[in-house]
């Protein structure tokens, strides 16, 4: 039997966070502030968005490892953190994201219209986080109570590794049934993220102004001049090129377009690992 190359776009892995739901990704930032304040230990907004997109454990030691936050704990504590002390912050991040969560639970303003057009070129709707799967059972209920329903969530801590890995992305391969990865595309608002979706073999779309990256609120980055929109744009594209996204779009509202440039590739027998 030979190999045929996929010709339609079987199935959108979808993040949550910054991607679908909370614009500007803030749920999970600012509970990153709040945790290391219970410790005694200060971390800017600014610094909690650096490692968005990694499991929540993974993302605490990262932020431990920053010099200028483990020379914060270090004057606190008289010592560096170890993981103990980053499993412990996790486990005071988990109930107080829990219980935040629903404030940042708003549907990204054409998420569920963009959702409707994938669905209606027959498209099954998968998806990933960085949240573990306490946190995501909350996260998907709120969600199904404003119109959105997937068909098939991974939480991070339900794979060996999480993002970048790409074990998130390829579960959900598996649970939909999809016969090829390259007719599967990741749509998501981090590098890590993105890299999940490369090293997956999939197409790769990256959002650059509804996540961490530009970390607004809708309404400020619709009130945002053209000149400060344009500097913004080229300065988060800067931030994913390394990761080597096929797309750039202002969030998921602009999909439907992107689905419709990719099966164009896909009918040229053009595929992800090549472009």
């Amino acid at each position: 039997m030979p190999y045929e190359t996929p010709r339609k776009l079987q199935a959108a892995i979808l993040d949550w966070a910054g991607t679908v739901v909370d614009f500007g990704s803030f749920a999970p930032t600012q509970i990153f502030v709040e945790a290391f304040a219970e410790f005694g230990v200060a971390v800017s907004l600014a610094e909690a968005r650096g490692p968005m997109g990694m499991g929540k454990w993974d993302h605490i030691r990262t932020l431990c490892n920053d010099p200028g936050i483990a020379a914060r704990f270090a004057e606190r504590f008289g010592r560096a953190p170890t993981d103990a002390d980053v499993t412990a912050i996790y486990e005071r991040f988990m109930p107080l994201q829990i219980e935040k969560i629903g404030a940042h639970s708003a549907l990204i303003p054409g998420a569920l219209d963009a959702i409707a057009a994938l669905r209606a070129r027959g498209m099954k709707i998968g998806s990933c986080s960085g949240y573990p799967a306490r946190v995501m059972e909350r996260v998907v209920a709120l969600a199904r109570r404003n119109g959105y329903v997937v068909d098939h969530v991974v939480a991070t801590d339900e794979v060996p590794n999480g993002r970048p890995w790409p074990a998130q992305a390829l579960a959900n391969v598996i649970a939909l049934g999809i016969d090829d990865v390259a007719a599967c595309v990741k749509v998501d608002d981090t590098v890590p993220g993105i890299l999940e979706g490369r090293r997956a073999g999939m197409w790769t779309v990256a959002l650059t102004c509804s996540g961490n990256a530009l970390g607004l609120t809708h309404a400020a980055f619709r009130a945002l001049p053209p000149e400060r929109l344009t500097a913004e744009r080229a300065r988060i594209g800067a931030l994913f090129a390394d990761s080597r996204p096929h797309f750039l779009i202002d969030t998921i509202a602009d999909l439907p377009a992107v689905i419709e440039d990719i099966e164009g590739l896909l009918a040229a027998g053009r595929m992800p690992q090549s472009c």
